[in-house]
């Protein structure tokens, strides 16, 4: 095992406080950002746990993997579910180098213009 995700999760609830204490506006903000996506009821919540699970492997952040595995295996996601979806964050994320990989081409040839 990688990480211990069970003694992880609640570790990061308490390092939270911290920042609600000295920071309750950036703590609040995000709660009412976090909140305000899952208003529109255009997806369940299975989907919703999904799409942020892959933005979480994508944006390499353990505390947001543990809270929405946690929150997709409560939702009855399947380990299946769950790796399909992570399929798809794989491919965007090398999609997503690949087309920066343009962008950092384009600069340099931008750059070495008349150097």
């Amino acid at each position: 095992m990688l990480v211990d995700w069970k003694s992880f999760l609640p570790k990061i609830g308490e390092s939270m406080k911290a920042l609600k204490k000295h920071s309750p506006a950036t703590f609040d903000g995000y709660r009412m950002l976090h909140e305000a996506g899952t208003q529109t009821g255009h997806l369940d919540a299975k989907t919703r746990e999904l799409i942020a699970l892959a933005v979480a492997v994508t944006t390499r952040c353990d505390s947001c993997i543990a809270n929405h595995a946690k929150k997709a295996m409560d939702l009855g996601v399947t380990e299946a579910e769950m790796a399909e979806a992570l399929g798809v964050a794989v491919a965007m994320n090398a999609g997503a180098a690949l087309a920066y990989s343009g962008r950092a081409m384009d600069a340099f040839r931008d750059l070495s213009e008349g150097s």
